[in-house]
């Protein structure tokens, strides 16, 4: 099984209180992720925080004309400095997501770290090469184009 591994860094000129109040809420997803998945949370999720085994179950759209279910439990949260969700139903044959969070200066650096494992063996390594390596790559492209306007930097020229 071949296991792919990706990370990102954004640093998030806001408190780390108002950084994890706004990404322990499973809702806020929906807010982050590309409008072209038709992302959906089917799990009444609503004013719920995060924690440890937490199942959350999606319906998303990640190509055109192909939509799925796909359910992660949270297994791991420590309030403040990171949590964990991994997918227990879906696409991947592996999805490990940690969410790290630590302040520096007047912000929070934000880490995502990502091990994914596709099914099919070699079809999964050109799907992988071909296409969904891509689509994960803009998915968190845009989640950081999201986040950098839902917290602006009070430095930044208009």
């Amino acid at each position: 099984m071949k296991i792919y591994e990706r990370q990102w860094q954004q640093f998030v000129p806001a408190s780390l209180h108002d950084v994890w109040a706004f990404f322990s809420r499973p809702e806020n997803l929906d807010r982050i992720t590309p409008p072209d998945m038709k992302f959906e949370i089917l799990t009444d999720l609503a004013g719920v925080p995060m924690y440890q085994g937490m199942l959350i179950r999606y319906r998303v759209s990640p190509f055109p004309l192909f939509s799925m279910n796909w359910l992660t439990e949270i297994t791991a949260v420590v309030e403040g400095d990171y949590f964990i969700d991994e997918q227990r139903d879906g696409p991947y044959r592996l999805w490990h997501h940690e969410h790290r969070f630590a302040v520096e200066g007047d912000g929070v650096i934000m880490t995502d770290r990502l091990h994914y494992s596709l099914p099919f063996g070699p079809i999964g390594k050109v799907a992988n090469s071909l296409v969904v390596g891509k689509r994960i790559d803009d998915i968190f492209t845009h989640r950081k184009q999201v986040i950098a306007q839902l917290f602006p930097s009070a430095n930044q020229v208009a």
